[in-house]
């Protein structure tokens, strides 16, 4: 059974960095329409897409996150980055990584992790960021 775990959440003052990691075991990237992506969730709102990227949907940010955040997939170490620059308040979260051989763009979800729409989760890392 495939998995995927999280490291590199943290808390960081506004204007921080962090890199989020996630490694899968069980199952392989190396398929480039393998798609991986993060999400965010704040307690008591909906859970939203914050980057993806897939061999035939390309690359997506969030347009608040456009500009400071960067993902990037190191498919022979089965894993995929978060690096987030300039890091705001607001970005405060509990970020879940994801993947599936058949990424859709699904840009909010009711809740994380949700295995009906992606078959791969994450169990999530805390990102805090203080003023």
């Amino acid at each position: 059974e495939g998995q995927l775990v999280e490291s590199g959440g943290g808390s960081v003052q506004a204007g921080g960095s962090l890199r989020l990691s996630c490694t899968a075991s069980g199952f392989s990237f190396d398929d480039p329409d393998m798609g991986l992506g993060w999400y965010r969730e704040v307690p008591g709102a909906e859970c939203e897409l914050v980057s993806f990227i897939s061999g035939s949907l390309g690359t997506y940010y969030a347009a608040s996150v456009k500009g400071r955040f960067t993902i990037s997939r190191d498919n022979a170490k089965n894993t995929v980055h978060l690096q987030m620059n300039s890091l705001r308040p607001d970005d405060t979260a509990v970020y879940y990584c994801a993947s599936d051989p058949s990424w859709l763009r699904v840009r909010i979800l009711l809740s994380c992790p949700n295995t009906d729409v992606f078959k791969y989760w994450g169990q999530g890392t805390q990102v805090t960021v203080s003023s």
